[in-house]
């Protein structure tokens, strides 16, 4: 794709949020509820995309979202966000969730998700991406490869009427 919009970098826009464990976030199994911590990965990627685009988005599709751990009440999670690819309209996003250690600040992963955000105007129709993403490492050109591979199941799926 050549694209001349200019660029910013996966860093301009990350975005990190921290959250302490409440009784209210706690499901009947005496851990974090799955949706609420969905709903706050949801928000965590859109401001990334916000910040990026410097535009209105709503969320398209949540792909591999993986509850490896589960995390308890008083717990500090932490949600970090940053862009992986810029299409012509969308953004994908990673989003990591982390328990951050109280004693020792080290965080431990309990979650990971790609969120695809489409930038829209007032009416709620897509409208360009104003800026590209400017890959400075590898581990970023990674994630852009990864990106366009998970766009290609997610096309494959729709087709076959997923």
């Amino acid at each position: 794709m050549n694209d001349e919009r200019e660029k910013r970098t996966v860093e301009y826009s990350r975005s990190e949020w921290m959250k302490m464990i409440h009784y209210e976030d706690i499901n009947g199994s005496g851990r974090l509820f799955g949706g609420r911590l969905m709903q706050w990965m949801d928000e965590v990627a859109g401001i990334a995309a916000l910040r990026h685009s410097g535009a209105m988005v709503t969320t398209a599709a949540c792909d591999n979202l993986q509850f490896k751990k589960g995390a308890y009440i008083n717990e500090l999670l932490v949600i970090i966000s940053r862009l992986t690819y810029v299409g012509r309209t969308s953004m994908e996003v990673r989003v990591d969730v982390y328990v951050e250690d109280q004693d020792t600040g080290i965080r431990h992963p309990i979650n990971r998700a790609y969120f695809t955000e489409v930038c829209v105007d007032e009416n709620g129709k897509p409208t360009p991406v104003r800026y590209g993403l400017e890959l400075l490492t590898e581990a970023e050109r990674a994630e852009w490869e990864g990106a366009q591979k998970r766009i290609e199941v997610r096309k494959k799926r729709r087709s076959e009427g997923f």
